[in-house]
């Protein structure tokens, strides 16, 4: 994957997460506070609990920092993979955030 494939992909996810944020805000009475700084997205919930999301760019990697642990992401066959075969990104934020939340959050693409 090129610098610039990767950029794109990872800009993608990133706006996805933001977007999965507003839905959430607009659908429930979930409060999940997003900030964008860059290639940084930081989630905070209701319990001050927060996940953070940043890109790797020298390494095409995803990171994502939760309660349960850190984690790392490349774009494998149209998903992101954890690098440790622990799953995929999204599927992994809408657990973690679930759980640092207390009620059931769903983000997807």
């Amino acid at each position: 994957m090129t610098d610039t494939e990767f950029l794109d992909k990872a800009e993608a996810a990133l706006k996805a997460i933001e977007a999965c944020c507003d839905r959430i805000n607009d659908e429930t009475d979930a409060d999940v506070d997003n900030q964008r700084n860059g290639g940084m997205v930081t989630l905070t919930f209701e319990n001050r609990t927060q996940i953070i999301i940043n890109l790797q760019k020298p390494l095409h990697e995803i990171w994502m920092a939760a309660k349960s642990g850190g984690y790392h992401y490349r774009f494998i066959d149209g998903f992101w993979r954890d690098t440790k075969g622990q799953g995929e990104f999204f599927s992994a934020l809408t657990s973690n955030a679930s759980v640092q939340a207390g009620r059931a959050l769903v983000f997807a693409v």
